[in-house]
């Protein structure tokens, strides 16, 4: 059963189906051949379930709030903040690009969105000031991959459903390994422009008092960042109801700044309604394939082939990595996620680690897949943002952020505190 539901995945994948089409269909064959009984007749049930599950209205409040701050010209105006702040290190610009990165994904949750956003206003200043242009591009590609580790995250949110784990905890568990990342990617660029200093471009001059005018434009984004999570964990909110406050802060600031305009709010909902409509569309299938995987057996029959096989926990959490970094190189993050972690969350359950912990090394394990060879999502939104030269150069650019993902990996199975110290803490 488990070889011929991977050789389905793997055909369907092959064939160039969609990914939700691809994990429903899997679901209806699977559940033809291997069940007795019309199992096949749940999944309008399955997928009313799926749809009206309260938490997951966080999702298109997450993304309209990441699309407002886009379109109304927040994030533009963020970075160049960035740049006045952080254009001192070695590497300039580049640690400017992991700095917004971090900031805009605090407030948009998502992966591509940072990367194209953070792109669009960086990718321009590149040539002007004379940067080592792989490195440029592959610290976009990288930096953007934050998008789903620092919370409000929509792949945490659908990863605590998949588990059935809270989300005020996997916040909290995500929180200091998500600054921890942003910070590595900035030693690794700090790094290479002192072993080779033209690659750091030309230096940015300003000044403390240009600094100081800018935080008009960097506090208010931090605003909303508190204003979604510290709700949160001051019991004020729910994870959805500081969503919706998310929004309606975003919708306050982008007002304050006049640029809430009938086309700003056109494109920020029709953004919302194609990223949400396919982000659900999976979401379903995949909550049917789990279903239809429990019911036939197969959920049960892995976790006991696992247990059966004599690993110690720690080569289990090395298969699991593994499994991870190559699913990566093939598949979409949210897909790779919701289509494995039914049959992985028991299992490293039953081996004894902690399931909140499990969720912030899938974050970086998928932030990995989103910069991997061949099918790296991010490789290429930042090649469709730059227009011209070869997916090479991003692929290149992006080698040695995937050097320092592995690195981070090590640090969370190596030291499980920097993940559950301040859920630990607070509980």
């Amino acid at each position: 059963m488990a070889w011929i539901t991977i050789a389905l995945l793997v055909g369907f994948f092959a064939l160039a189906i969609p990914v939700a089409a691809a994990l429903g269909l899997l679901g209806i064959v699977l559940g033809a051949v291997f069940s007795p009984m019309p199992i096949n007749r749940a999944l309008g049930e399955v997928a009313w379930s799926a749809g009206t599950e309260f938490l997951l209205f966080a999702v298109p409040l997450y993304i309209l709030m990441g699309e407002i701050l886009l379109r109304s010209g927040v994030a533009m105006r963020m970075y160049g903040a960035t740049v006045q702040w952080l254009s001192w290190l070695p590497g300039g610009l580049m640690h400017a690009n992991i700095g917004a990165c971090a900031m805009f994904a605090a407030t948009s949750g998502s992966s591509v969105a940072t990367a194209a956003t953070i792109g669009t206003v960086a990718l321009p200043e590149r040539a002007r000031y004379h940067y080592q242009e792989r490195l440029f591009l592959g610290s976009v590609a990288a930096g953007g991959t934050l998008g789903i580790l620092i919370p409000p995250s929509i792949n945490m949110v659908v990863y605590a459903l998949l588990a059935e784990q809270s989300i005020p905890q996997l916040y909290l568990a995500s929180f200091i390994p998500g600054i921890l990342l942003a910070a590595l990617f900035s030693l690794t660029i700090g790094l290479a422009c002192l072993l080779k200093p033209r690659w750091g471009g030309k230096r940015i001059e300003t000044d403390w008092a240009a600094r100081r005018a800018s935080l008009r434009h960097l506090l208010p984004p931090l605003g909303i960042f508190f204003v979604v999570i510290g709700s949160i964990y001051a019991g004020l909110a729910t994870p959805t109801e500081s969503a919706a406050l998310g929004v309606l802060a975003s919708l306050g600031l982008a007002a304050w700044n006049r640029s809430l305009t009938i086309p700003v709010l056109r494109h920020a909902f029709e953004g919302t309604l194609r990223i949400t409509g396919m982000t659900m569309l999976i979401v379903v299938s995949a909550y049917y394939l789990n279903f239809i995987l429990a019911a036939v057996g197969l959920t049960s029959q892995a976790v006991s082939y696992v247990q059966g096989l004599g690993l110690t926990p720690m080569q289990t959490i090395l298969a699991v990595c593994l499994l991870y970094i190559v699913l990566g190189c093939f598949m979409d993050a949210l897909a790779m996620m919701v289509t494995t972690a039914p049959l992985v969350v028991p299992i490293v359950v039953a081996q004894g680690f902690d399931p909140v912990w499990f969720g912030v090394l899938m974050m970086v394990l998928s932030e990995l897949g989103m910069i991997t060879p061949p099918f790296g999502i991010n490789l290429f939104v930042v090649q469709s943002v730059r227009g011209r030269g070869t997916l090479n150069d991003v692929i290149a650019g992006s080698a040695p952020f995937m050097m320092t993902m592995l690195a981070m990996v090590g640090l969370l199975i190596a030291f499980p505190w920097i993940a559950l110290g301040l859920p630990n803490l607070l509980r």
